[in-house]
């Protein structure tokens, strides 16, 4: 089992425009939240950790979470409001996001959160803007350096600049994750955010000494440069037509952790023998899921039997 660790929200979509304004269509989402869902929709176990809102709008994310049946004995119910992102779509479809999330419920994990992990909690993955928005972000930070060479741990920066707009701050953030990491997955786009005087190599390799295995960096539309302890391949993307690209990423990272489970490979042991060839039917089935999800609107992530067998 997988246990996510990062935020829920909804991602909220102006709809009708109206006399007087315009409606809006609320969705479920977060890129952990959706990892979680992801992960459970392909056949997986997962499990969220992360603060959840006590109000009605927490209440419905942890019924969802249920209903998709992921484990929610992690989940932390908070007193603190539920974190709403306002979505703007441009001409291609990519998002653009606006952030109303002060002192919301998944910002303000402490140290005394931190969960007694079970046996059967094989890996750990963080992301998005839990990294650094405190105290969540230190208290992810120590529970990864804890868990760091017992559990595969895996990342995906997921930069949001709305709502920690210092880059520096991302890239520390980033670099200690990092150091603890046997997998990150990392858009083009952040990583020219992060390391914008650095080549996708150089990052790659330098990951590499510091122990990480397999570096996955997504382009969209294009596919993926992908780096397996230094052996390095690009996938080819799928042509799909684009609804918008809202929870794509996300998709391509459950897709990533199901494919390495499936193939046994979702370990520290066990992504230490992942073959170059293993590797290159993971990434093409992650690229087929994140595929479905833009021919949907929002973050709509597919099940397993729309995808072919690895």
């Amino acid at each position: 089992m997988f246990l996510i660790c990062g935020e829920a929200l909804y991602d909220v979509f102006p709809a009708e425009e109206t006399a007087t304004g315009f409606t809006l269509d609320a969705r479920i989402g977060g890129s952990p939240f959706n990892v979680t869902i992801g992960l459970s929709r392909l056949g997986r176990e997962a499990a969220l950790f992360g603060g959840i809102s006590e109000d009605p709008l927490g209440r419905r994310l942890e019924r969802v979470l249920r209903e998709e049946g992921v484990d929610t004995r992690h989940v932390i119910g908070k007193a603190n409001p539920t974190t709403l992102a306002l979505v703007g779509l441009d001409p291609a479809g990519v998002p653009h996001y606006s952030f109303y999330g002060h002192e919301a419920a998944d910002r303000v994990l402490n140290l005394v959160d931190l969960p007694n992990l079970a046996e059967d909690i094989t890996g750990l993955h963080f992301g998005s803007y839990s990294l650094v928005v405190e105290p969540t972000g230190s208290t992810f930070l120590t529970l990864a350096q804890q868990q760091s060479g017992q559990r595969l741990i895996s990342l995906d920066p997921n930069v949001r600049l709305n709502v920690e707009p210092d880059a520096l701050c991302w890239r520390e953030r980033v670099e200690a994750f990092a150091e603890t990491a046997d997998l990150v997955k990392v858009s083009d786009e952040d990583l020219e955010t992060l390391f914008p005087k650095a080549g996708a190599g150089d990052v790659a390799t330098a990951w590499h000494r510091q122990g990480v295995q397999l570096v996955v960096i997504t382009k969209g539309s294009e596919g993926a440069l992908v780096s397996l302890r230094g052996e390095v391949f690009e996938a080819p993307g799928r042509k799909v037509e684009t609804v918008d690209t809202v929870g794509a990423g996300d998709t391509f990272q459950a897709a990533l952790l199901c494919g390495l489970q499936e193939l046994d490979r979702a370990t520290r042991a066990g992504l230490r023998a992942l073959s170059l060839e293993d590797c290159r039917r993971v990434v093409a089935f992650a690229i087929d899921a994140a595929g479905i999800t833009c021919a949907r609107r929002g973050a709509d992530l597919p099940r397993r039997d729309e995808l072919p067998d690895l």
